[in-house]
């Protein structure tokens, strides 16, 4: 009852990198290497794709955004239907 909680250790946690998945992966390639299985000194570009923005909440945010109706476009298309309701109002078309 008297006592006072001790604070919470800091862990820092990098939203970037995974080092202990990144040193398993390193290590699996250079066996596949010592195999013969993957040719030597070369950078798979395969392993870099997607990886800023998969961890960034601004660009998940913008890749959810982009199949969105955007506004300009919005106000593009109300106009384009009030000026045609206007003229089937007017018995023109």
């Amino acid at each position: 009852m008297f006592q006072t909680r001790k604070p919470r250790k800091y862990r820092p946690i990098s939203m970037y990198t995974d080092e202990r998945k990144d040193k398993l992966d390193k290590l699996v390639r250079d066996v596949k290497r010592e195999m013969g299985e993957l040719p030597s000194g070369d950078i798979e570009s395969d392993h870099f794709k997607g990886k800023f923005s998969q961890f960034t909440p601004r660009a998940q945010r913008a890749s959810e955004r982009a199949h969105r109706l955007t506004w300009p476009l919005a106000l593009i298309l109300i106009l384009v239907l009030l000026i045609l309701w206007r003229y089937i109002l007017m018995g023109i078309l």
